[in-house]
C-alpha cells in the first residue's frame, strides 16, 4: 500500500466491477452503484472513462472474474442470513458497495469494512462526491494487515463475537504473506460456531499450464510495477487439507470449471473465468 493515495489494486477492481455494468449482458454481479461510486455517469462513461472498458482477452477475464466471485459470495452471504448470520465483514473492501445497498432492514445484518486508513479515507472521499449516504448499518473498521489483528480492530469498533458472523475476504491473499492469511483464518475460527469465511485465492505458478503461466506472469509483472506484488499461492488440495486440520469443517473448493459452469454457461459472449484463482467457502 502507498502512503496518501488509494490503493492502486482496489481502483482497478473498482474499474472492472463497474466495466461489467455497461459492457456485459446478462450482467453476472448486478451492482447499480459501482459506477456512481467513482463519479462517472453509466451514459456518458465511454466518453469520460475509455481506458476502463478496453477489450483485450486479459481485461475479459479478469473483469469476469471479479464479477463472479463478488456474485458468489453475495449469494453465499444471502444463505448465511438465512441460517442466522448477524455480522458481515468486508475485508479489504475497496470500493465494495454492498454495504450501501444492504437489502436487509436494520437490525438484522451490521456491515463491518476492513480495510488500510488510507484506502477507506479515498472511499469515504467518493462516497462524499458521489452522493452514497453511509448507513447506520455499516461500520469502518481501519487496520494494517501486516501489523494488526482483525480482533483488536474489530472489537474497537463494536464487533460482537458471540454471534453469527459471514466474512468476504475477496483478492486479498495474493498481496498478504503465509503468516498474515494464516492469522485471520485463526481468527475466523475463533467465532461463534456456524460462522465462515469466502475467499480466492491464487494457485501456485507450479500447477499452471505453459499457457495460463504465461497469463500469471504477465499479471504478476503488472501488479509489481504497480507496488503491490503477489506474495501468496497454494495447491488447491493441500489448502483444503489445511483448512481441515485448523478445524473448519464445510469447506468448498470452487475451481474455476464450476465458476464458469455455474454462471458463465451458454452466453453468447464467451464471457468467462481464467484458470488462475479457485474460491474457497469454509465453515466453523
Amino acid at each position: 500500500m502507498k502512503e496518501n493515495c488509494s490503493s492502486d489494486t482496489a481502483l482497478r477492481v473498482a474499474f472492472r466491477r463497474a466495466a461489467h455494468q455497461i459492457l456485459d449482458d446478462p450482467k453476472v454481479f448486478d451492482d447499480p452503484l459501482a459506477i456512481r461510486i467513482l463519479g462517472v455517469e453509466k451514459e456518458t462513461a465511454l466518453e469520460q472513462k475509455p481506458e476502463w472498458l478496453e477489450e483485450t482477452p486479459l481485461s475479459r477475464v479478469l473483469r469476469a472474474s471479479l464479477a463472479a466471485r463478488s456474485r458468489y459470495a453475495e449469494d453465499e452471504l444471502h444463505n448465511a442470513v438465512i441460517r442466522g448470520v448477524q455480522q458481515y465483514i468486508v475485508l479489504g473492501a475497496g470500493l465494495d458497495t454492498f454495504a450501501y445497498r444492504n437489502p436487509y432492514p436494520d437490525g438484522v445484518l451490521n456491515v463491518f469494512e476492513v480495510d488500510h486508513p488510507t484506502t477507506q479515507t479515498w472511499k469515504r472521499a467518493c462516497l462524499e462526491e458521489s452522493g452514497i449516504s453511509v448507513p447506520k448499518t455499516l461500520t469502518f473498521t481501519p487496520i494494517d494487515f501486516e501489523s494488526q489483528t482483525l480482533a483488536e480492530c474489530l472489537l474497537r469498533v463494536g464487533f460482537d463475537p458471540s454471534k453469527d458472523t459471514f466474512i468476504s475476504w475477496l483478492g486479498v491473499t495474493p498481496y498478504l504473506t503465509d503468516n498474515a492469511i494464516a492469522a485471520t483464518l485463526q481468527f475466523v475460527l475463533s467465532l461463534k460456531a456456524g460462522s465462515g469465511i469466502v475467499f480466492d485465492y491464487l494457485i501456485s505458478p507450479s500447477l499452471l499450464s505453459p499457457s495460463a503461466r504465461h497469463v500469471f506472469d504477465s499479471l504478476a509483472d503488472r501488479v509489481a510495477m504497480a507496488g503491490e506484488p503477489f506474495k501468496s499461492f497454494f495447491d488447491p488440495s493441500t489448502l483444503k487439507n489445511t483448512l481441515k486440520a485448523m478445524g473448519f469443517h464445510h469447506i468448498e473448493d470452487i475451481e474455476p470449471e464450476e465458476v464458469n459452469t455455474r454462471y458463465f454457461q451458454g452466453r453468447s459472449d464467451k464471457l468467462r473465468v481464467g484458470r488462475l484463482a479457485h474460491i474457497m467457502n469454509a465453515r466453523i
